[in-house]
């Protein structure tokens, strides 16, 4: 078990695709939700099935992908994925161009570690959790922007996580 039932491992750095691309191997355990929806600006995302199953939602509409084939998600388009199944999926996962989506998942390691001690248990969402993931996506807001809960939301989160000196 993994506190946000995801195992994420970097496969190629923005350094090795001079910029590019960030890419990374995702293990998606059974009956796991992906992120909040959102989007990526600047960015788009492509999820490739290497085994197993995914559903993405792409402005609402969910699209289950299996093994071998994949989908892209266009810069600024609404979406999140999950794995409803009752077997881990791995996947293949491409933000392009890099940006500083790997600091962003870096920071997100960090986050989860924190908020999870020695508990490898599933996080739950709790005002703490909500309000770290809302510092998280502000620092990173070239790279991912909420849509549920809305932006203002996510920007009021964060003020009150800088008040009361929560560190990202």
């Amino acid at each position: 078990m993994t506190p946000i039932g995801m195992i994420l491992k970097v496969v190629k750095t923005a350094a090795d695709t001079q910029g590019k691309s960030l890419e990374m191997e995702w293990k998606l355990l059974p009956q796991t939700d992906g992120t909040p929806p959102h989007i990526h600006p600047y960015a788009s995302e492509t999820y490739r099935v290497l085994e197993g199953m995914i559903e993405v939602s792409l402005n609402d509409r969910w699209h289950q992908l299996h093994q071998g084939e994949e989908l892209t998600v266009p810069a600024g388009v609404p979406h999140t994925f999950r794995n409803p199944s009752e077997y881990v999926t791995r996947v293949y996962n491409i933000h392009a161009p890099a940006m500083e989506f790997e600091g962003y998942f870096e920071d997100l390691g960090c986050m989860v570690t924190k908020l999870a001690g020695e508990s490898q248990e599933r996080l739950h969402m709790n005002f703490k959790t909500a309000t770290y993931l809302a510092m998280l996506m502000k620092k990173y807001s070239k790279e991912i922007v909420s849509v549920n809960p809305p932006d203002f939301i996510v920007s009021l989160l964060n003020f009150i996580g800088k008040a009361r000196h929560f560190k990202i």
